[in-house]
C-alpha cells in the first residue's frame, strides 16, 4: 500500500515511490540476490505507482519469467538489464558518448548504455577504442567534441579514461571493469589508475558498475 511517506512497505521492500519526483528517475530494481517474486512484486508496485521500472543484473531465465507477468518488458541480453518506460523527450538533452576500451567490456558499457536510455539521454557508443592502438580514438575526435557528458569504460589499467579527459573539456565518468589478467585483480588496477588521473574532470564509479555510471551521467546531462 502507498505511504503518505512516499514508499509501500511490502514488509520484504520498502518501495521508495517518491524517488523519481525526488530525483528526476524511479528507483531502480538491483536483481542480483532477489527471488523472483521478490522482483514481480517491486516491479509491479512500480507500475502501480505510475512510475519507470529498470532491472538491473537481471538474468534470462528471470526475465523470462517477469514477461509473462509484466507485458510489455523489454530485455537487454548484453547489459543483463530489463525496462518498461514511457520514455521522455530527447530534445533537451544534450548527447552523452559511451566508450569501452574493448570488446570485453561492453557488458559494462552496454549497461551505462541502456541506463542512459531508459532514462531518457541520447546516447551515442563507441566500441573498442583503447589504448593498445590509440589511432582509433583519435580517428572520433570529431564526435568527442559533440557530447556533453562522457562515460569510459576500461578494463586492464583502465588508461583510457585520462587519455579521453585530456582530449575533451567536459565531464568524464570513468568505469573501471574486471575484465584482466591477474595483476588486474578484478578491476581495482583499473580503479586505481582512474582514481589517480593526473587529468581534471573524471569522476569515477565503482567496479563494473554501468548503472552507476548511466545515472550519473544523466544527472550531468539534464
Amino acid at each position: 500500500m502507498s505511504s503518505k511517506s512516499g514508499f509501500c512497505d511490502l514488509g520484504f521492500a520498502k518501495v521508495d515511490i517518491d524517488r523519481k519526483q525526488r530525483r528526476g528517475f524511479a528507483e531502480a530494481i538491483y536483481c542480483a540476490g532477489k527471488t523472483r517474486e521478490h522482483i514481480k512484486n517491486i516491479a509491479c508496485q512500480l507500475i502501480k505507482n505510475r512510475q519507470d521500472v529498470l532491472l538491473t543484473r537481471l538474468d534470462k531465465q528471470t526475465f523470462d519469467y517477469l514477461k509473462k507477468q509484466i507485458p510489455g518488458l523489454k530485455y537487454n541480453l548484453l547489459a543483463k538489464i530489463g525496462f518498461l518506460t514511457k520514455r521522455p523527450s530527447l530534445a533537451k538533452k544534450g548527447l552523452v558518448l559511451v566508450i569501452s576500451a574493448g570488446t570485453a567490456d561492453l557488458p559494462v558499457a552496454e549497461e551505462a548504455a541502456v541506463t542512459l536510455e531508459v532514462m531518457g539521454n541520447r546516447v551515442k557508443r563507441l566500441y573498442d577504442v583503447g589504448v593498445a592502438g590509440v589511432h582509433r580514438i583519435m580517428h572520433h575526435a570529431g564526435l568527442l567534441k559533440k557530447a556533453k557528458v562522457i562515460i569510459v569504460a576500461a578494463g586492464m589499467e583502465g588508461a583510457l579514461a585520462s587519455l579521453v579527459s585530456g582530449l575533451v573539456s567536459v565531464p568524464v565518468v570513468a568505469v573501471p571493469t574486471s575484465c584482466g589478467y591477474g595483476a588486474s585483480f578484478a578491476g581495482l588496477s583499473a580503479l586505481l589508475t582512474m582514481l589517480n588521473s593526473c587529468s581534471p574532470g573524471i569522476a569515477t564509479v565503482n567496479i563494473d558498475n554501468g548503472f552507476g555510471a548511466g545515472y550519473f551521467a544523466s544527472l550531468v546531462n539534464k
